[in-house]
């Protein structure tokens, strides 16, 4: 009896020892289904010495809503960011993560300078622009064009939203300036990663998107991927004005619903 209970011992340690190694094998498969395959890669755009500039798709130089009340002095009034913010008729805007923290303010002794920034964001937050008639083609020289003034370590990436519901951030970005300065991004020298808009941070599967189809953008903005640290130079993003270079496509009904709202 006694070797009879041994042998079942032994078989019983053995099934676990075979379970376990089983269970250890498929760790590899199981976390590469949770992160996900590489996307897939396409070809570099075609380079060419004879450039075609693309035309003025939007400019956006922001406006302050006064029948919204103001949450700060009297000096730099703001508020939460909103629609009778925006200047441009044709544009609307969409908040993504801490929408509450995103605010607009005028700076009313620097010749009324008005701007929005995410300096009260208490988590990541982000700021877009869709025209409400076309998405946009920004292939071949396509460009960003900002005035900005970043505080601290933060760092003003451009995000996308492409047609089919993909989010993207760029890997260039607007870096610190103790006053306000212009810039520009070249759409074609960026490195795209995909974002989690929900949350506003970089996707969890971790890879670059190499040379994604920008011939059809729905909505572009920028984050700072990070919390602002409030009033003062701390740490945060101001944006007076953005331009967006690209050639204007009519819009087709799109089965992908944002929500920012």
């Amino acid at each position: 009896m006694p070797r009879l209970i041994r042998a079942v011992s032994l078989l019983a340690l053995f099934a676990l020892c075979l379970a376990g190694s089983n269970w250890l094998a498929g760790e590899p498969a199981r976390a590469a289904a949770q992160v996900g395959a590489p996307p897939p890669t396409r070809p570099q755009p075609q380079r060419s010495l004879r450039v075609t500039y693309p035309p003025l798709f939007f400019r956006e130089d922001w406006k302050l809503d006064t029948t919204v009340p103001n949450v700060n002095n009297a000096e730099e009034p703001e508020h939460p960011i909103g629609q009778g913010d925006v200047a441009n008729p044709n544009l609307e805007v969409r908040l993504y993560g801490d929408k509450a923290g995103t605010r607009v303010s005028d700076q009313t002794y620097n010749n009324h300078t008005t701007y929005v920034m995410t300096l009260l964001c208490t988590s990541n937050c982000a700021i877009t622009l869709r025209d409400k008639n076309n998405d946009v083609d920004l292939t071949g020289v396509a460009t960003i064009r900002w005035r900005t003034r970043v505080s601290g370590f933060h760092y003003l990436h451009p995000i996308i939203k492409l047609a089919d519901g993909t989010w993207l951030i760029g890997d260039k970005a607007a870096s610190l300036s103790t006053n306000w300065v212009e810039s520009e991004i070249q759409m074609v020298d960026v490195r795209w990663r995909n974002l989690d808009i929900a949350n506003v941070v970089e996707g969890r599967d971790g890879y670059w998107v190499d040379y994604p189809d920008l011939s059809r953008v729905e909505e572009i903005g920028f984050t700072d991927l990070m919390r602002g640290a409030g009033h003062g130079s701390g740490g945060g993003s101001r944006i007076d004005w953005i331009e967006v270079y690209g050639k204007p496509v009519p819009r087709v009904a799109s089965g992908a619903k944002s929500s920012s709202r």
